[in-house]
């Protein structure tokens, strides 16, 4: 979500497993899930004004098929949550009030969309000591999604979460609502590392899980699945962190890649929804890559996560419509990459900084650029910089 970066050192991170070869993954054994759209976009709905568009939630495009809304607040019982409009809020939008935002939510899930009940962000307190606790957060979590027919809980503490206890929790409130829970969770990328304390509870409740976007902002420079470090803002970043998740830990449709809708958004880590694309091209069928390879082709990830659909709106929904688009039309792997009829051209990477009068082989097709560039895809923006030959 929005908070104020955190740099961290992939110097004091252990070494992972070394890439393996280039194929399409096994799936992990499949259990019975919420029926979410095979690919879509998570977004954060915010429930303060903090500047970004005031929006209803019936105001929110379909590109979002899973809408968290944030945040739950802290009730007095210590690991209970509590839910209630800002008031703030509610004025700016003429008077939105718990009825109709009930209603929103049904018309939402009626259109095949989930709402879910984020907990955490960045001024979330909520913590689990113990198994008293624990139970308190299931209970509850389950009396909110009952009162307001959220679909289920988005688990974003910006912390370490206790284990056992979170474990627990999590497991208590499956009980509770069968197996259509909407389990979302939104890590910082220091705690899906290799020995990361979310690492550690995705491992637990993997069988519960629905989708984990890691947030690649706010970030230093961590260590991918080949152990060597990337820096943010990058396709490999995205690429190289979510082959981490997908080394055994989460069938694909169980991972998006989670980046800011606008500069605004966050403190760093802001891409072009372009390099968003080319990462998810990456991931699924092997095109758009940069210098990191993922170990296998992953056709069935789930999508990506922004952070948020109010600062996307502020952005014209630039990235619900240029990531949505892409998640609706997913790329073809090409059967026979053609070589480059421009003796000058090389096959464009996004890691790569290009000037004016670069050419390069992209799809078949030669571009030249028109002026400094990185990170844009050529021929996805009219006005960007890439000219076809």
């Amino acid at each position: 979500m929005s908070h104020p970066a955190k740099r961290w050192s992939a110097a004091i991170l252990g070494a992972i497993l070394a890439v393996a070869g280039a194929v399409v993954a096994a799936p992990l054994s499949a259990q019975a899930a919420p029926d979410v759209r095979e690919h879509t976009i998570t977004g954060y709905w915010q429930n303060f004004d903090n500047g970004a568009t005031n929006l209803r939630l019936s105001q929110i495009p379909d590109a979002y098929g899973i809408v968290a809304v944030a945040f739950a607040d802290a009730s007095s019982q210590v690991g209970g949550i509590t839910f209630t409009l800002d008031p703030a809020l509610t004025n700016a939008l003429g008077g939105y009030d718990k009825a109709q935002f009930i209603a929103d939510i049904a018309t939402l899930r009626s259109q095949g969309r989930q709402v879910v009940i984020s907990v955490g962000g960045q001024n979330g307190a909520i913590s689990l000591p113990d198994a008293a606790a624990a139970h308190a957060f299931a209970t509850s979590t389950y009396a909110l999604m009952q009162e307001y027919g959220f679909d289920g809980v988005d688990i974003d503490l910006e912390n370490a979460p206790n284990l056992v206890n979170m474990t627990s929790a999590l497991r208590q409130l499956s009980s509770l609502a069968g197996e259509d829970l909407v389990l979302t969770m939104a890590p910082e990328t220091i705690y899906v590392q290799p020995g990361g304390s979310y690492l550690a509870l995705i491992d637990e409740v993997a069988d519960l899980i629905t989708v984990v976007n890691t947030q690649y902002y706010n970030s230093g420079s961590m260590l991918g699945r080949d152990g060597k470090a990337y820096s943010s803002g990058t396709v490999d970043f995205q690429t190289a962190l979510a082959d981490i998740l997908l080394d055994g830990h989460l069938r694909a449709d169980q991972v998006g890649l989670g980046l800011p809708a606008s500069p605004s958004g966050a403190g760093s880590g802001y891409v072009n929804p372009t390099v968003v694309n080319a990462a998810y091209d990456c991931l699924t069928v092997g095109v758009n890559c940069g210098s990191y390879k993922p170990a296998a082709k992953y056709p069935t990830l789930r999508g990506a996560m922004t952070w948020s659909i109010n600062w996307d709106a502020s952005n014209g929904y630039n990235f619900a419509n240029v990531v949505g688009q892409h998640l609706g039309a997913p790329p073809v792997e090409p059967e026979d990459p053609e070589e480059p009829t421009d003796p000058g051209a090389t096959t464009w990477s996004s890691s790569q900084v290009y000037v004016g009068g670069d050419t390069v082989l992209y799809n078949g097709v030669t571009y030249r650029a028109a002026w400094w560039t990185q990170g844009d895809v050529p021929g996805a923006d009219p006005w960007g910089p890439w000219k076809v030959v």
